[in-house]
């Protein structure tokens, strides 16, 4: 009898000691996916991780994605407090010893909870993979590996001649009703759950550990739709003669442009006091003598339309739909003059027009004498904002030049 009892100790402190190396090595692989997820979200001068080798094999891609958080903490995060509690369950029977840690004593079968705890990540795991592998089309490879790490646990963890799973189960379940017939535990464990339910109320609408998540609410609204629902007509946007000039250079067949333009749309219906000037910078060979090699085909041919369109008073109504339709031929360019009432023959006659091309080479040369080489690009009074900004962002750099809300 004694040395059987000898031999049960001995399989379960060898368990124990299996349970203990795989959660440091969990522990040291959560704090790399942290790193990882820090210099991705956080460091815009960080290099590329060992783990991202190509389009598919891509843990700093998925750091950056909406689906690398839960409830605005990321994953690697959730993964570190998974293996910590586990390390608490190890030495429980240990630490319950001392007083400020006395609450561990209701853990009665550390295991059983170990087991769940790593079948529970695992499941919660595999719902990830395929996340990664069929939305995100990218894999992290740190991440496939504590997902063995979290079954390799529980199956350690796990006594499955006597309970398996099932059994596991129910001992947790039945720890738990048990511990909390103490009113202390029962009162000290709502108070916990409120405390944590609070925390992930306010991570998971502040988004400070998730920017990348509040980067896409922020951008939701202008990439969900090509159409611009503040699109104006004519040739004034904001206040004609307002005493804050915003000078905005963008290019026709620029992919972020189009956002751009919904934005500044929106910026001239909230804010009172600017007006918003258009200027012309398309990245088009065609015209650009700046360039050295082709890139946005047919901007040119659009500059010239819509500043022609300025002629007939639809300068800003021709722009949106521009950027809406992206016309690459005068067939669809006079289906869109149309569409506005514009008389075609006389805007592809202006189009042609000697005036309007020197017009766009002007708008050009100006952009780069500023060092504004790139679109979409912003310039109000002396500051120049070359890029996509959030709408906060820019809303919030006309208001410190001086514009108003309305």
């Amino acid at each position: 009898m004694e040395l059987r009892g000898i031999m049960n100790i001995s399989k379960e402190t060898v368990r124990k000691i299996i349970i203990f190396i795989l959660t440091i090595i969990g522990i040291a692989t959560t704090i790399k996916l942290a790193v990882i997820y820090y210099n991705a979200n956080f460091n815009p001068y960080a290099l590329a991780s060992f783990c991202s080798i190509n389009d598919f094999i891509d843990c700093d891609g998925i750091a950056k994605t909406t689906e690398s958080q839960f409830f605005g903490i990321p994953l690697a995060y959730w993964g570190l407090f998974l293996y910590s509690f586990i390390l608490l369950m190890l030495f429980a029977g240990k630490l319950k010893n001392f007083r400020l840690l006395k609450f561990l004593e209701v853990f009665k079968n550390p295991l059983s909870y170990i087991s769940m705890l790593g079948l529970i990540a695992f499941i919660i795991s595999m719902s990830l993979l395929c996340i990664s592998l069929f939305e995100i089309k990218k894999i992290c490879v740190l991440c496939a590996f504590t997902y063995i790490l979290n079954l390799l646990i529980s199956i350690v963890a796990t006594d499955f001649k006597n309970k398996g799973w099932v059994g596991e189960f129910k001992t947790c379940v039945a720890d738990f009703f048990d511990a909390v017939k103490n009113k202390a535990y029962l009162i000290a464990f709502i108070c916990v759950m409120l405390a944590a339910g609070g925390f992930l109320v306010w991570t998971g609408t502040s988004y400070k550990f998730a920017p990348q998540v509040k980067r896409q609410k922020q951008f939701k609204e202008f990439f969900a739709s090509k159409h611009n629902q503040y699109a104006v007509s004519g040739n004034v946007l904001g206040e004609k003669d307002a005493p804050l000039k915003v000078h905005v250079y963008t290019d026709y067949m620029c992919p972020i442009c189009s956002v751009y333009n919904i934005m500044i749309h929106k910026l001239a219906k909230e804010l009172k006091g600017i007006e918003i000037i258009h200027h012309d910078l398309p990245l088009d060979m065609e015209c650009n003598k700046y360039l050295i090699r082709p890139f946005h085909f047919g901007s040119c041919r659009m500059a010239r339309y819509a500043q022609a369109a300025e002629l007939q008073g639809k300068f800003w109504d021709v722009n949106s739909l521009f950027f809406e339709k992206k016309p690459q031929s005068d067939e669809e360019i006079k289906a869109i003059a149309d569409e506005l009432g514009l008389n075609f023959d006389e805007l592809k006659k202006a189009a042609e027009s000697k005036a309007v091309n020197d017009s766009i080479l002007k708008s050009i040369d100006s952009a780069y004498s500023q060092k504004i080489d790139a679109t979409p690009a912003m310039k109000v009074d002396d500051e120049v904002v070359i890029g996509l900004k959030s709408y906060d962002d820019l809303k919030a750099i006309l208001i410190k030049h001086g514009a108003k809300k309305k």
